[in-house]
Formats: C-alpha cells, sequence, structure tokens
C-alpha cells in the first residue's frame, strides 16, 4: 500500500520545522522557507526557457535546499553547513556571463524575450527571500547565506541581460 501524500497535520494552521518546533504558516522563519521554495521553483521554470545557463541554476537549487534546511533547522545541530565557498562560486560565474555583455549604462525593464523575463522574475523572487531571511530573528542564519542569496540575484540578474544579448536584444531600457 503507498502511503498517503497528505498528514493533517497541517490543517490547523501549523506546520512543522526541521528544529522539530510547530509554527504558525505565518511564523516568518516558515514564510522564508516558502519563498526559497518558490525561489527554487522560479529557478526552475528560467531552466527550461534558458538551458546555456541550466548548471549554475541547477547548483543554486542544491544550495537553496540545503538553506531551507539550515534556516528550518533553527539552533538544532544539524549536520549541515553552507560554505563561504559557494558565493565565491556564484562570482565565478558573475564574472564569466558578464565577460560577453555590454557596460550597463540605463536601467532594464523585463519583457524583450520569454528567457530574460523568467530570469529576471527568479531574480526578484531572490531578493524577496534574501530579506525575509535577513528579517529573520535568533538564531539568525549565518551570514554567507545573505552573502549567497545576494550574488545569486545578481547571477540572474546578468544572466537575463546575457539571454536578451544572445538573442539581439538590449532589453528595454530607461535612461536615467
Amino acid at each position: 500500500m503507498t502511503a498517503k501524500l497528505y498528514t493533517r497535520k497541517g490543517d490547523g494552521g501549523k506546520t512543522s520545522l526541521f528544529s522539530g518546533r510547530r509554527a504558525q504558516k505565518f511564523d516568518p522563519r516558515v514564510a522564508a522557507v516558502g519563498d526559497l521554495d518558490e525561489l527554487s521553483a522560479s529557478i526552475g521554470l528560467a531552466r527550461v526557457a534558458y538551458p546555456l545557463a541550466n548548471e549554475p541554476l541547477r547548483r543554486a537549487q542544491r544550495a537553496l535546499y540545503m538553506i531551507s534546511a539550515i534556516v528550518s533547522a533553527e539552533d538544532r545541530s544539524i549536520n549541515m553547513s553552507f560554505e563561504e565557498a559557494e558565493v565565491g562560486a556564484l562570482e565565478v560565474e558573475i564574472d564569466r556571463a558578464s565577460e560577453e555583455l555590454p557596460e550597463l549604462r540605463e536601467f532594464i525593464f523585463p519583457g524583450e524575450a520569454e528567457q530574460s523575463c523568467r530570469l529576471h522574475m527568479a531574480r526578484a523572487v531572490a531578493r524577496r527571500a534574501e530579506r525575509a531571511i535577513a528579517a529573520l530573528a535568533e538564531p539568525a542564519p549565518p551570514e554567507s547565506i545573505l552573502a549567497y542569496l545576494n550574488r545569486l540575484s545578481d547571477l540572474l540578474f546578468v544572466l537575463a541581460r546575457q539571454a536578451d544579448h544572445r538573442m539581439g536584444q538590449s532589453g528595454t531600457t530607461l535612461r536615467a
């Protein structure tokens, strides 16, 4: 017999964190984990639309899974850590993708191509997840997690520019 997917434990508006604590579904920590989940799904949509960036985006999804576990674990000791090297790996990808792009001199509005729009959407979700995690009270997540989310949004931005550039678009711009 197949196990049922539903448990009915969340029907009353509470859920369990990895720490074991039962929390309201509107608890800031639960909301932050939800934002990370939405970010991973948004990145999945971007991967489908822009396969050129598949590997760095797959790596980001794996990192987001780790970050979610760390955030959800609260103070509980778990055998997971988030390394500063992950931030450096994103910086390498940002630099690599930036090499083919002209200098940015104007604001960019998403809307030229589906690939870049999906990447911009994922970037906006990354910024929201970053804000949600930055707002968490004790125990605060490691600073490397906030740095990672910040660089991830930068990578998504440069990949969106790259997608437009490869399609012969510069993006809809607004002169400052």
